[in-house]
């Protein structure tokens, strides 16, 4: 048996310049390639993904303002006039009027009945610009003394070691005393500015 032998010429292609010297193949041209390959989609993915963050904040931001917004206007469907909170449960008792005999009167809980009128004692420690504003808040006044029993009753109900206040004002500071609602002082009735 004999083996094959395949033969193949090979020719090498040398160049002389003119200098006589071997000049080199050119080379082959380099493909261009850079450190890192740019994903030309990857802008627009970041660019998606962040609209789609602003929306859902927008939603969630629209979300709670209606929430809060539906909460107040309940809160100021409820709200009711002063006096309407402070009057919401009235003690009633039948009293003696002077005038027309025998009849009812009805006051807020916890207040004193007597009569017509109605009278609430605070134990708040304040001065008499705001014990006025609280008075007001509840839709009253601070306490106006048109009799000498008025003053009785209410002298009876008071703590005699505390200091309260009265509707009594002197506005012009020229010792012209008046009520709080307007009317004027007089020191037969209520003997109290000595």
């Amino acid at each position: 048996m004999s083996s094959e032998i395949t033969y193949a010429e090979v020719r090498f292609k040398n160049e002389f310049n003119a200098s006589g010297a071997v000049s080199k193949p050119p080379a082959a041209p380099k493909e261009k390639t850079s450190p890192y390959q740019r994903n030309p989609g990857f802008p627009k993915q970041l660019l998606a993904s962040l609209l789609i963050l602003l929306l859902l904040l927008a939603i969630s931001f629209f979300i709670a303002f209606m929430i809060f917004f539906q909460s107040y206007s309940q809160l100021l469907k409820g709200k009711k006039d002063p006096k309407e909170v402070f009057h919401e449960k009235l003690l009633c008792e039948k009293t003696k009027l002077n005038m027309e005999g025998k009849g009812w009167g009805c006051c807020p809980e916890n207040w004193i009945v007597s009569n017509t009128s109605c009278y609430f004692i605070s134990f708040k420690f304040s001065n008499w610009t705001n014990s006025e504003k609280n008075c007001i808040g509840m839709g009253a006044h601070l306490l106006v003394i048109n009799t000498k029993e008025e003053q009785l009753l209410i002298i009876q109900k008071l703590n005699r070691h505390s200091a309260y206040y009265v509707g009594l004002s002197d506005p012009e500071g020229m010792r012209q005393w008046q009520w709080v609602d307007q009317s004027p002082y007089n020191e037969s009735v209520v003997g109290i500015c000595e």
